[in-house]
């Protein structure tokens, strides 16, 4: 006599049952996959724009420096705007409210004064930039040259005369030093613009052979056996 469930037949034997493991892992790998499709998507559109910008910049220079004029003094009157609200906010010092009042009347009469022409949005474009580099050029040398222990010391002496000597340029010869930064920064865009699409190709291959080599390696957890028969 065989008993009811000997008498089961392999085939009907129950399949492999998914445990809870598994079913957290899939939308984890599927989340995972889109993340990274989303990742190589992101820069090639970024290189391609990049490679647009470096284009328009070296094809239309003129263009290219009103409409950065234009964009600056959007950028003076919007920072204006906000000191000038910093200044009357209860929570800046009172002998703070001075300097930013200040620093944001001035700001919104220079971001008015470059909307006057393009020669004057140029010009203060061309000095803000002059002006920064040689602040900052000047501030890392005497950083550099006061910490004896600083590392790369002297790679950050170099730099910051580099960038003040570049700022004292931009100031003495606006127009024609903020015509070479547009052509530079054009040169520059392209090709950061190609590197970020090899990037982009790059991970998308890399992203397709990770994809196969998971699909190849994939087995049942568990195999069907037939029952045993008594």
């Amino acid at each position: 006599m065989t008993s009811p469930s000997d008498s089961t037949s392999p085939s009907e034997s129950p399949g492999p049952v998914p445990t809870r493991g598994t079913e957290r892992q899939e939308p984890l790998a599927a989340g995972m996959a889109a993340l990274a499709n989303m990742g190589w998507q992101i820069l090639l559109t970024m290189g391609l724009a990049s490679i647009a910008l470096g284009v328009v910049a070296l094809v239309w220079p003129g263009a290219t420096l009103r409409v950065a004029g234009v964009l600056f003094g959007i950028y003076l009157l919007v920072i204006g705007v906000f000191q000038l609200a910093g200044a009357f906010g209860t929570h800046v010092p009172r002998h703070l409210r001075v300097l930013h009042f200040i620093t944001g009347a001035v700001s919104i009469l220079l971001g008015l004064i470059s909307f006057r022409g393009t020669l004057e949005s140029i010009l203060l474009l061309a000095l803000w930039i002059g002006f920064s580099w040689l602040l900052r050029g000047t501030t890392e040398t005497a950083a550099a040259a006061s910490a004896q222990e600083m590392p790369a010391r002297g790679w950050h002496v170099a730099f910051g005369i580099i960038g003040a000597l570049a700022g004292v340029v931009m100031i003495i010869m606006p127009f024609a030093s903020i015509a070479t930064l547009t052509l530079v920064v054009g040169v520059m865009a392209i090709v950061l613009g190609l590197t970020e699409i090899v990037r982009a190709i790059r991970t998308r291959i890399e992203i397709g052979h990770l994809a196969a080599g998971t699909a190849t390696q994939r087995r049942p957890l568990f195999h069907a056996r037939p029952h045993p028969q008594h």
